[in-house]
């Protein structure tokens, strides 16, 4: 179950993508790995680290962080939102190659899926103009691109079809 407060922040009106559903997919890979329930740390944390969303702003993970330790004093829950912002660990700790893992777990998903997570995105940055999304875009695709691996875990097919999708919306974006 998704507390009210939480749930108040992620069907607020600009968001597309980082919505409801995303956490829902979110919370339903981390059970998919752990089973029943998971460590309060690493729930916590995915129930939160999209709290804070503003396409305009460059904090928001830190934002939704320092909720978290403000609401809940969670302080291991905050340093595993902190690791969305680059989708790199911060620690070697399971908990957040998890949480990284389920965040970023979309971009593994079948094409027409990932399309529209895409179209979804764009749609959150609506404001930023077309010639500067596609740079900014394909900038944080590339970076996803350079990386040795998408997902810190054993996940080879998924891992194929992400690099497949990364790299047909690059294209697209340079089309």
């Amino acid at each position: 179950m998704i507390p009210s407060e939480v749930l108040s922040r992620y069907t607020e009106p600009h968001r597309r993508y980082h919505t409801v559903r995303h956490l829902r997919a979110v919370l339903a890979a981390l059970h998919r790995w752990l089973g029943g329930e998971l460590p309060a740390s690493l729930y916590t944390a995915a129930l939160w680290h999209d709290a804070i969303y503003d396409p305009k702003a460059d904090d928001n993970e830190e934002q939704s962080a320092a909720l978290v330790v403000d609401t809940r004093g969670a302080q291991r829950a905050a340093l595993l939102i902190l690791a969305t912002k680059k989708h790199q660990p911060l620690d070697e700790g399971d908990d957040m190659r998890l949480l990284l893992d389920a965040d970023l777990w979309i971009l593994g998903a079948p094409r027409r899926t990932y399309s529209r997570y895409a179209q979804l995105i764009r749609e959150e940055y609506i404001h930023v103009p077309d010639d500067a999304y596609r740079v900014g875009r394909a900038a944080v695709l590339e970076r996803f691109l350079q990386r040795p691996r998408l997902y810190f875990g054993e996940f080879p097919e998924r891992e194929a079809r992400a690099h497949e999708n990364l790299q047909a919306e690059l294209s697209r974006l340079r089309a």
